[in-house]
């Protein structure tokens, strides 16, 4: 789970993109953090830049396939 200090360095926003679950290898649709909802290991990801592909970390036969979802935004274009 991502863990923060400061409260005032975040923001809750219910954008549909938090919902999204991305493939091993996808580019990545926005920075941020990406966390694997089988196994629950988090990866910075760049916009532009490949997802972690299939063979980035093992999963057991139970934990099922690799699938990345943005937790984390990272705004690049603060107001």
């Amino acid at each position: 789970m991502a863990i923060y200090k400061y409260e005032k360095y975040l923001t809750n926003n219910g954008n549909a993109e938090f919902d999204k679950l991305y493939n091993p290898g996808v580019t990545t649709p926005h920075s941020g953090i990406y966390r694997c909802m089988n196994c629950h290991r988090e990866v910075v990801s760049e916009t532009g830049k490949p997802l972690p592909p299939q063979n980035h970390h093992a999963h057991t036969q139970a934990q099922g396939a690799i699938v990345w979802k943005m937790i984390v935004f990272a705004d690049h274009d603060p107001k």
